[in-house]
């Protein structure tokens, strides 16, 4: 799942990063922050990224790719979240963790050359899973307003047996056994299954979250709850943008179809770029 696509690591495109570290109520966690070009007008604006691993591989050089594609097109600095995993760190660490670092980024743009004030939030599997919850806790304590969320091949229904997430194809990439393991060991109490932080698709009441970009994959597990979630966020009146691409599994953007992949990850380039110049 880690192993980026060779013809998608965009070697053309400069790494410009340096190493920051955020105390949070969970502990400090380390970031990477990537810089746009030089041609970007000071400050620009700011997109904070949480990796996948199902919650327990903590690889955030993983999206690296996405990290500087994002940088180079968006034209914002992208801030890569290494949190804390399972079983070490189970829920809710990962959640403190990646709302206190957005909550960080949000407050201390002056001191690091961004616009704290444009802010947008995404990820990539379990990623997008705690991007959605960064989203519900900022909106319970109206501290900061992403103006966008992206939401990729997410797991939003914890609750839900994953044998019971069906794929078209026979062996999709998600087996239920290594999804069991994973929630396991991320909600070791399974009274937290439902809670809203760790099941985004079981809230009801999603009225006033952030615009949201979702990308589904039509063979992935957990295409359906994407979906549904998608509809939902539409049904309470926020703006989605929801995109299911045809013939690809999970974390298609990272290990190809490359056409797809490519067409994907500018799809979150230019709606950040659009949502944070607005």
């Amino acid at each position: 799942m880690s192993r980026v696509h060779e013809d998608l690591r965009f070697a053309d495109i400069p790494k410009q990063t340096e190493t920051l570290q955020v105390e949070t109520g969970a502990g400090t966690v380390t970031c990477t922050v990537y810089r746009p070009p030089a041609s970007t007008p000071d400050p620009a604006p700011v997109y904070v990224n949480f990796h996948g691993g199902g919650f327990v591989v903590a690889r955030p050089e993983q999206d690296d790719h996405l990290c500087r594609y994002i940088a180079a097109t968006a034209g914002c600095v992208v801030i890569n979240v290494d949190y804390g995993v399972a079983p070490q760190h189970p829920y809710p660490a990962p959640v403190v963790q990646a709302y206190d670092v957005t909550a960080w980024v949000a407050e201390n743009g002056s001191a690091h050359n961004w616009d704290g004030s444009r802010i947008a939030v995404g990820g990539h599997s379990a990623g997008a899973n705690l991007t959605a919850a960064v989203c519900r806790t900022a909106r319970e304590r109206g501290t900061f307003t992403p103006r966008l969320q992206i939401i990729d091949s997410a797991p939003l229904d914890q609750l839900e047996d994953p044998a019971a997430k069906r794929s078209p194809i026979a062996k999709p990439l998600l087996a239920p056994g290594l999804m069991r393991i994973f929630t396991a060991a991320y909600v070791p109490d399974p009274a937290d299954l439902t809670h809203p932080l760790v099941s985004p698709a079981l809230a009801d009441d999603l009225a006033g979250l952030p615009p949201a970009l979702v990308i589904t994959a039509e063979h992935d597990r957990l295409r359906d709850e994407g979906d549904a979630y998608a509809k939902a966020l539409e049904a309470a009146g926020v703006p989605v943008t929801h995109r299911c691409f045809e013939g690809v599994d999970h974390y298609f953007t990272h290990t190809g179809p490359v056409d797809a992949a490519k067409e994907a990850i500018d799809l979150m380039a230019t709606t950040l770029r659009t949502a944070l110049s607005a």
